[in-house]
């Protein structure tokens, strides 16, 4: 991999004498990793061994092929770089009780996935992706994760500082970056750097963050990130942000033989990946706390109802989930859905803002006529109750066929109606089984596109020995 020059002249004066096995180490293959879904009861992965700063993350042998594993589908696990899943150490030191968690650029869903995971118990984590289409894979992802306290938003951080001030205890922004870090994953994005473009990401950064800080309440924590090894997008940023805000940048405890270093200008505690001393790619992170001040509440204005009586909840609906007493169900047009009640308020403060949510809670399904057709994250909900539907294992080649939107045949004796179809006990989406065929329920957009199947297929498979 050919190296931009002015990238290696700045970075050898980064790191001196250690830029040589930091070169050498962008030449080696990446390693792979993935964060595994407990909520899900999925286990450690065969031949795996430990992310040292998540619990859940493991780094696997070999590269498994995801695109055709069900269970990447299933939300059974998610694939994510190493070095970011330090994030999880943030949450242990600071994060005790239930909170109001922003993820603010979160798009395709690494970051999010993981707050689902490791959040106290009763936190709302509310995702954001500003660019349309990638919002859309964002919400896909949460959906297969299977959280109900998630919501998805498809706005600007500025609407989001504008519409809701002091809503958020924490706001985790990994800021879009010039991608240093992602050299060695992606050699052909060393074309795309410049000295300009660092400098372009760097203000831009300086912006976001700008136009989401009156989102976090006072004392509240800003979680600021990146992927690159550039100072002007990592230190110099959180200086210019502990000068402009008045922020304390706070500590976050780590062991030394993790080999994560500290800054390399300013004095500011930050924490940096490099893949010389670590097994993962570049990253960046510090955490700011934002100072106390008095606020005054404001009151927002509560949308108008319009159109037609929304109709009532039908009564197999609140059969769906284990615990329904604990759900407030609400019509957003014809789709239904059911949030936490512990959640009611905050999210009737996302509903009534002028944001836009593309999710929020489970997704139960959808009125046409008089039937509701439920939904695929429904499925995938790990709210789900077991016992309210049908279920049928499919085999590998049959469950490949489903998420291909292909045509599958149930056996004859299976129960008419919805059908839950899974792979190793994990659901996987529904069919709609009419006897001698069945209908394939699984969304569009979410299939598996590519009709070539590898001439080796490499599966997770769990450690049953661990």
């Amino acid at each position: 991999m050919a190296l931009p020059t002015d990238f290696v002249t700045r970075t050898q004066a980064l790191l001196g004498e250690a830029y040589p096995l930091f070169e050498a180490a962008l030449q080696t293959t990446p390693p792979v990793s993935l964060r595994i879904n407990k909520a899900k009861g999925t286990t450690i992965p065969q031949g795996g061994n430990p992310v040292a700063w998540c619990e859940t993350g493991f780094y696997l042998p070999e590269r498994l092929t995801f695109t055709f594993d069900p269970l990447f589908h299933a939300g059974a696990y998610y694939v994510q770089e190493a070095s970011s899943m330090f994030l999880e150490q943030v949450i242990q030191a600071y994060v005790k009780e239930p909170v109001r968690c922003l993820d603010l650029c979160a798009a395709p869903g690494g970051k999010s996935t993981l707050l689902a995971g490791c959040l106290p118990k009763g936190s709302l984590l509310v995702s954001n992706e500003v660019i349309r289409s990638r919002s859309y894979v964002l919400a896909e992802n949460m959906a297969k994760w299977g959280n109900p306290n998630c919501v998805v938003l498809n706005n600007d951080p500025a609407a989001i500082g504008e519409a809701l001030p002091h809503f958020f205890d924490l706001v985790v922004a990994d800021v879009p970056c010039s991608g240093e870090g992602m050299f060695r994953k992606d050699s052909d994005s060393t074309g795309e750097w410049s000295v300009e473009h660092v400098q372009l990401c760097a203000a831009r950064s300086r912006r976001i963050i700008h136009d989401v800080w009156e989102a976090l309440k006072p004392g509240g924590l800003l979680v600021y990130s990146t992927c690159t090894y550039n100072t002007e997008e990592d230190e110099e940023n959180i200086h210019y942000l502990v000068e402009t805000f008045g922020a304390e940048s706070l500590i976050v405890p780590i062991p030394e033989a993790w080999q994560i270093c500290g800054p390399l200008r300013h004095e500011h505690p930050v924490y940096r990946f490099f893949p010389h001393r670590i097994p993962g790619e570049g990253f960046f992170l510090a955490v700011l706390r934002k100072k106390e001040e008095e606020i005054s509440p404001r009151k927002t204005k509560r949308k108008k109802e319009k159109g037609k009586a929304t109709p009532a909840i039908p009564a197999q609906a609140t059969h769906y989930l284990q615990e329904p007493e604990c759900f407030q169900f609400v019509w957003r047009g014809t789709q239904l859905i059911a949030y936490p009640k512990a959640l009611a308020e905050p999210i009737q403060q996302l509903i009534d803002s002028s944001l836009r949510p593309l999710s929020m809670g489970i997704f139960l399904g959808e009125l046409k006529g008089k039937d509701l057709i439920p939904s695929e994250e429904l499925a995938l909900s790990t709210a789900l109750n077991p016992e309210a539907f049908p279920k049928v294992e499919l085999t590998w080649e049959e469950a490949i066929r489903y998420l291909r939107k292909e045509a599958i045949t149930l056996p004859l004796e299976v129960p008419r109606g919805n059908v839950i179809v899974s792979y190793q006990g994990y659901p996987l989406g529904f069919v709609k089984h009419l006897g001698n065929r069945s209908n394939n329920l699984y969304p569009a957009e979410w299939r598996i596109r590519s009709s070539h199947l590898p001439e080796e297929v490499k599966l997770f498979d769990a450690d049953e020995t661990k």
